[in-house]
């Protein structure tokens, strides 16, 4: 397993004094994909000086920037993408979460036969640009707070069999799959999708900061024979402070379950 911290190029220095193998950036943030190239390679500098590399992003698409509904614009959605995943490849990032529920939301009153369509024809349309730049997409399946589509690991394992492109796969997030019961033999029976992973307990704090049993998420990852990227992505109290310590009990949890 290799362990990732969630946050910018400023934490790359308390990640590697921690025992982090890489940093997941945001790519809103980091990538920057609607901002101006000098202002990215500003950015770039800085995650290029981190001592851990950036293999990771999450956050890819802005809320108004939707996928689904009568508001689609698909010329921005091209535009986006395309530089979202040139300037993932200059960062080095190898990983891409496509979680991004309010932007994938199917509007209330909107066929969701016809979202799904929808959802289907992102997929298709990025998968290619992602490879073209040796990114893999992986598609977070969130909690019903969250939105509507892809809210099971069944739900968005059937998405990304039905997408078929070897740059899209699936993550688990333990936050989303706990919070909602989900399932267990979901995980094990989506075990040749899975690309990525995020933990955080049920109040989406960091290992180890509050009680939570990992084990039946753990053991459903080792049971699919998962053996990956995971990033911690969750709260802390203070994070030089606790990023230590919250590696340990991420590692013990594996160990254990």
């Amino acid at each position: 397993m290799k362990y990732g911290l969630c946050g910018g190029p400023e934490i790359g220095p308390l990640a590697s004094a921690n025992g982090y193998d890489y940093i997941e950036v945001h790519v809103q943030k980091h990538l920057a994909p609607e901002s101006e190239d000098a202002a990215f390679e500003r950015i770039l500098a800085d995650l290029k000086k981190s001592p851990v590399p950036t293999e990771t992003a999450n956050c890819l698409l802005p809320g108004n920037l939707k996928i689904t509904g009568p508001q689609v614009e698909q010329d921005r959605i091209v535009r986006y993408m395309e530089k979202v995943f040139a300037r993932a490849e200059r960062a080095g990032v190898r990983v891409i979460v496509f979680g991004s529920g309010a932007a994938r939301t199917i509007p209330e009153g909107f066929d969701p036969r016809e979202g799904w369509h929808q959802l289907i024809g992102f997929g298709r349309l990025i998968g290619p640009l992602a490879h073209l730049h040796g990114v893999t997409l992986a598609v977070e399946p969130l909690n019903r707070r969250e939105t509507n589509v892809f809210t099971t690991v069944a739900e968005t394992a059937r998405y990304v069999r039905e997408v078929n492109h070897p740059a899209v796969c699936l993550l688990v997030d333990s936050y989303h799959w706990s919070r909602d019961n989900d399932s267990p033999e979901a995980i094990v029976e989506a075990g040749d999708l899975l690309c990525h992973v995020h933990v955080g307990t049920a109040g989406r704090m960091a290992p180890g900061l509050e009680p939570h049993d990992f084990g039946p998420f753990f053991r459903a990852l080792k049971k699919a024979g998962y053996d990956g990227r995971i990033s911690i992505e969750a709260k802390f109290n203070n994070l030089e402070a606790e990023a230590a310590a919250s590696r340990l009990a991420l590692a013990e949890a594996l160990a254990q379950a």
